[in-house]
């Protein structure tokens, strides 16, 4: 059964306290957008306290998930818990499209309904401003603490929270337009916010499906040079990998000389282990070893 990755714990420790900070900040966000977006009965706003209400579920969905992925292998999961991570960020995907159709179908049923501005007050704006500073201070770190932790779920989450960066600036453009008298701004910008977020959903996609169906991890051609570098191989050849950033796992079949006693073409094998993980920065790597 493969080993498990030593600071395995620790980076999920990290990985939930980045989580943590974040899901209190959103909480923040969620009851700020809330109570601005009952008052003065803009689309725009609600619609934005929504997607933040998404984003604090997002959060404790990812909670979870993280503390599934960290698990050690088992017999049920020889290769470690991994892609549940993989597959939280994909839950993220659904979750966006979800909110995405909600607020489309609200701003154009507004469209269609009796024109009416939002009656939103300086102060309000002045308070949207602030969720906006805090949305983009979280996107900021949350995608810097992904980067440096291989972390598909805080990527994943980054993105929605950039989503939700531009949904705010949307909606404060949106209510100045509507006190100028255009009462159409609000929806308007609202579909064009759905939009973006459906292209964050992409981004997420492109960036996790191939995790998920086990998409060649390393070229082929990468792996076959630093196993023929080692010497004693005459070919290598039978070569696959998977994983993601984060964990990679690569078998690959190595032509020896037929002579070669079992004690030295082991010797070999483990040669090309040793060289495969250091170079190509692979966790686990099974080595076959043939005659020629």
């Amino acid at each position: 059964m493969p080993a498990f990755p030593k600071d395995a714990r620790g980076r999920t420790a990290a990985v939930r306290r980045v989580l943590v900070g974040i899901l209190a900040a959103n909480l923040v966000v969620v009851v700020v957008k809330l109570l601005v977006g009952a008052r003065s009965g803009s689309l725009g706003v609600l619609g934005s306290a929504l997607d933040s209400a998404i984003d604090a579920a997002n959060n404790v969905l990812a909670l979870i998930v993280t503390a599934v992925a960290a698990k050690a292998p088992d017999e049920e999961h020889p290769y470690g818990h991994g892609k549940f991570e993989t597959l939280g960020a994909l839950a993220l995907v659904g979750v966006l499209c979800v909110s995405s159709f909600e607020l489309l179908r609200g701003a154009v049923n507004h469209l269609r309904g009796s024109p009416r501005a939002p009656a939103i007050t300086d102060l309000q704006i002045l308070v949207l401003t602030g969720t906006l500073a805090v949305n983009a201070g979280v996107a900021w770190y949350e995608r810097r603490r992904g980067h440096e932790l291989e972390s598909e779920i805080l990527n994943a989450d980054s993105d929605h929270t950039r989503a939700d960066v531009l949904m705010t600036l949307g909606v404060i453009a949106a209510v100045l337009l509507a006190r100028g008298g255009l009462w159409w701004a609000d929806p308007v910008i609202a579909i064009l916010v759905v939009i973006a977020i459906l292209a964050v959903a992409s981004r997420i996609l492109v960036r996790v499906v191939p995790v998920l169906v086990d998409e060649r991890a390393l070229p082929t051609d990468d792996i076959a040079r630093v196993a023929r570098d080692i010497a004693g191989v005459r070919r290598a050849y039978g070569i696959r990998s998977r994983g993601g950033a984060n964990v990679r796992y690569a078998e690959v079949t190595i032509a020896v000389d037929g002579t070669a006693t079992v004690a030295e073409a082991h010797g070999i094998a483990d040669q090309v282990e040793g060289r495969l993980r250091r170079e190509l920065g692979l966790h686990e790597v099974t080595v076959h070893v043939e005659p020629c």
